[in-house]
């Protein structure tokens, strides 16, 4: 590989001819070979639209002059664009803080600048990735309000797929409001439901979710860029915070604002540790309903079979003609792993020390590969399963009829222990809870059959009314 020399504090550092970073860059490559993970692309994009508004701040202050400026500007503009993806390389493992990745986009947006201005990369003697790129900046500010934006830019699709979602699980839920079936509670026979009233709370908790995490965004839009290395703003004029606030509002569409204290923004990781919180419970329900449908597709000869899941793939290398819930069981994965990553954030938010959390790195990877992950998963979920799951009727009133819970019906008017015995008869003759009750003389076949009218089955009062 052809190298060229660059030159850090530290001193020179031999960086690969073709790349766009430089020293910095490649000092962390060469520390940090720790995952062969990147940094997620909309994490890139939000340090790097930081960078934008930071130049266009300190044009408009006067400090950096519009020739590089606007160097920076359009380099930036490159970025976003979609140029030069592969030179962002340093592991989300490394030095705390995230100078490393900070670094990694100052120098391939100074070495860009240079050539646009039709110097050299490398040549930083009128361009330079600290004094101009980071001017008015620090690590300290910028990755936290580049946490805050990617979340947002990340939020808004994750946010409409799970409305596709809950509104798939309405639709199902209206679909099969007619359908009877068991309840089960604690996996055993319970009081009867309709299959549209289970699907019916599922969506209602998908919608509470997705309002958990809308709730999260007002804390993300208050940003501390400006706050420079420990939130006093030094080495930033006066004039550069409500600019680059500006800016980055302009650049975003967010109605960004800067945070009431600079100093808590930047040592406090409470939005990114709410927003990790928020994911997790989407995960914990989306977890449990993915369990509920493989549970009710199980079979379908020996398992449940209330409910046939679409066939997305053969389910078995040796059994021919095995179907497997594959859309369900990637759903239950996706799940465990975000809320493995909402570990992760947890304990990097709560190891911030006086001025700074140096675990930044660790936040902004787990965060943005918890949304992502939740995206995709959403996606697919509905697509791929709750938009073509088919009832099996004739399973759901088999297992209706079969029920002991059906005798909850009649204890309001037989009595609880009557109820009981007639229960345990039932289990150990096969007799139906319908015949022996009438045998019994228990109740009058008229009330009986009122009583088990599949109207009075799954709705508030008593079967016979109120009295």
């Amino acid at each position: 590989m052809v190298m060229r020399r660059e030159k850090d504090s530290l001193g020179e550092m031999e960086v690969p001819a073709s790349a766009y970073y430089g020293a910095q860059t490649a000092r962390a490559v060469q520390n940090f070979p720790i995952s062969g993970l990147k940094p997620h692309p909309a994490f890139v994009r939000a340090v790097v639209i930081i960078k934008k508004c930071a130049a266009a701040a300190n044009m408009a202050t006067g400090r950096l002059s519009s020739e590089i400026g606007a160097a920076i500007v359009a380099a930036a503009d490159e970025v976003l664009a979609g140029h030069l993806d592969d030179q962002f390389v340093v592991d989300p493992f490394q030095a705390g803080a995230g100078t490393s990745h900070n670094m990694n986009i100052n120098e391939v947006l100074a070495n860009r600048a240079l050539e646009l201005l039709g110097r050299q990369r490398g040549d930083f003697s009128t361009l330079h990735p600290n004094d101009h790129v980071n001017m008015a900046q620090s690590t300290n500010d910028v990755i936290p309000t580049a946490i805050r934006l990617a979340s947002l830019e990340m939020l808004d699709p994750l946010l409409g797929a799970l409305e596709a979602l809950e509104l798939a699980l309405a639709a199902k839920s209206a679909e099969f409001d007619p359908i009877l079936k068991s309840g089960r509670t604690h996996l055993q026979d319970a009081v009867p439901i309709r299959l549209g009233q289970e699907f019916g709370a599922y969506a209602s908790a998908v919608r509470k979710n997705r309002e958990g995490l809308e709730s999260c965004i007002p804390a993300l839009l208050e940003l501390g860029i400006g706050g420079t290395a420990v939130g006093t703003g030094l080495n930033a004029e006066r004039g550069y915070m409500s600019s680059v606030i500006r800016e980055v509002g302009l650049a975003t569409g967010f109605p960004v604002v800067a945070a009431p204290d600079l100093f808590e923004a930047m040592q406090n990781m409470d939005p990114f540790l709410a927003l990790s919180s928020a994911l997790r419970r989407m995960a914990v329900n989306l977890g449990r309903i993915a369990n509920d449908l493989r549970l009710m597709a199980s079979g379908p000869r020996t398992g449940l079979d209330e409910i046939r899941l679409p066939a997305v793939q053969p389910g078995s290398s040796i059994m021919p003609g095995k179907i497997n819930p594959s859309s369900a069981e990637m759903t239950n994965m996706v799940c465990y792993q975000i809320m493995g990553c909402d570990q992760a954030v947890m304990l990097a938010a709560q190891a911030g020390q006086l001025e700074l959390n140096v675990m930044m790195p660790l936040i902004a990877y787990n965060l943005t590969f918890s949304l992502e992950l939740a995206k995709n998963c959403v996606q697919k979920f509905t697509d791929s399963c709750i938009t073509g799951i088919e009832a099996n009727r004739e399973r759901c009133q088999r297992y209706l009829e079969d029920s002991l819970g059906l005798v909850t019906v009649l204890a309001p008017s037989i009595g609880y222990n009557a109820a009981a015995e007639v229960a345990k008869e039932s289990v150990a003759t096969g007799g139906s809870i319908r015949e022996i009750v009438l045998a019994r003389g228990l109740m009058p076949e008229s009330e009986l059959e009122e009583a088990m009218r599949p109207g009075h089955l799954t709705e508030p009062g008593l079967p016979l009314g109120e009295k």
